[in-house]
């Protein structure tokens, strides 16, 4: 029933929206030039790998080495406005239609982070992983990353169409208020949840 849900909602919202669809492509390639779309390989359900499609929202500018430059030097006051209405994640609709997404679930993480993960948290990837969630509607930006996990896991345990739709509600409440839509940094993000469950594994060897 979920997976039919999820499947006539991203169809009928690509129909709705194709024109609002069509004009940011427009605005991408004129701003940001080519290639429009973002792809990111990211852990989805049983932690299987897919290619998460995003809009563009930053430059290719790159290093005297050919490196990509930091986020903040990247990013355009475009861009900054594509994120701050979440327009950035629409393409996520077509993840959807193929399986790999839901509307409600955990929201796909980098995949450095799974060599990282406890055992409790890798239980997030139960159910496929979604465009919004519980931990995104309940503090988004202002919770930890083990906050976030942690209601990761909760809505795993206690998914229902109910749940899914009050979910869904909030979403679009927080979106009208612009709360907390630009996401910190993937990569500091990553690397500060790899430091502190170091921290704790190096604990947890030393107590045994």
């Amino acid at each position: 029933m979920k997976r039919l849900i999820d499947f006539l909602i991203a169809l009928t919202a690509l129909i709705i929206l194709s024109p609002i669809f069509l004009f940011v492509i427009y605005k991408v390639k004129r701003n940001l030039g080519s290639p429009v779309f973002f792809y990111q390989e990211r852990p989805g359900k049983d932690a299987k790998i897919f290619r998460m499609i995003k809009f563009r929202s930053m430059k290719n500018a790159v290093d005297k080495d050919g490196n990509l430059l930091p986020d903040e030097k990247r990013i355009t006051p475009f861009g900054e406005k594509l994120r701050s209405t979440s327009l950035d994640e629409m393409p996520q609709l077509l993840n959807v239609l193929k399986g790999d997404m839901s509307i409600v679930g955990p929201r796909p993480q980098m995949k450095d982070f799974l060599e990282h993960y406890t055992p409790e948290q890798m239980r997030r990837h139960e159910v496929r992983p979604g465009m919004t969630g519980l931990a995104q509607v309940s503090g988004r930006n202002h919770l930890s990353w083990e906050e976030k996990f942690e209601l990761d896991v909760k809505y795993v345990d206690n998914q229902s169409i109910g749940l899914d739709f009050k979910i869904k509600l909030k979403t679009f409440i927080v979106m009208l208020k612009k709360e907390g839509i630009n996401a910190p940094d993937q990569a500091v993000g990553a690397e500060r949840f790899s430091s502190q469950s170091s921290k704790h594994e190096t604990q947890h060897n030393e107590k045994v």
